[in-house]
């Protein structure tokens, strides 16, 4: 059984067997995991920081756990991809919606070029907002043909000039979210596909690719 304190710093542990000094540790290898404690995905809202720890095997077959560790937490809830439009439902945790609350999303790359989408009169803990993914192609803010895809980072302002919250999937029992949850991409105006997806951290982002064969 894997107890809940202390809580483990963020990132990926590997499990042992220890022996009697370091030299003599021995990689645990997994067996059966009830994981039904995980699956609902609800917690505390007001507890902070928000621990969270999901065991899970590693490609070559042992037993690790991945850890998150974070004072506040936007958890992607349902995602819809209709018609050109991503609709995301978020939960917050460790803070709460105020005056000028709003979802910005963040282009990675040398240039930044940010999405502010306003809350409006939202408030508490629990929300959604939508955007169109041809708003994430507008004013050259698309890749050029041939180019690596675009990647937009999305994060949540509880208020005005509050530092942005990632949002990410982190309250269920899927450590590795990438290759699991996959989302239909989208086709764009000037030969652009977009998609939301989830890195490797389990963070939610949205690409943007330029099709092959089509011109910048």
């Amino acid at each position: 059984m894997l107890e809940t304190v202390p809580a483990l710093e963020e990132g990926r542990w590997d499990a042992y067997l220890m022996g009697p000094s370091e030299e003599n540790r021995i990689p645990l290898l997994p067996g059966l995991r009830d994981l039904r404690a995980l699956v609902s995905g609800r917690r505390d809202g007001h507890s902070a920081p928000l621990a969270v720890r999901i065991p899970y095997v590693t490609k070559d077959g042992r037993l690790a756990v991945r850890a998150w560790l974070r004072d506040t937490h936007a958890e992607a809830g349902r995602i819809d991809v209709t018609g050109g439009l991503m609709t995301v439902e978020v939960r917050l945790f460790g803070t709460w919606l105020g005056d000028g609350a709003s979802v910005s999303l963040s282009r990675q790359g040398p240039e930044a070029v940010v999405r502010q989408i306003s809350l409006g009169t939202d408030k508490g803990q629990e929300f959604s907002f939508t955007i169109g993914h041809q708003e994430l192609v507008a004013h050259d803010a698309g890749p050029e043909a041939g180019a690596a895809p675009v990647v937009w980072e999305v994060y949540v302002h509880p208020s005005v000039d509050a530092p942005g919250i990632r949002v990410a999937r982190l309250l269920d029992d899927v450590a590795d979210r990438k290759a699991v949850f996959v989302y239909p991409a989208t086709a764009l105006v000037g030969g652009y596909t977009a998609r939301p997806y989830y890195t490797v951290d389990n963070d939610l982002a949205v690409e943007v690719t330029m099709q092959a064969g089509r011109p910048s």
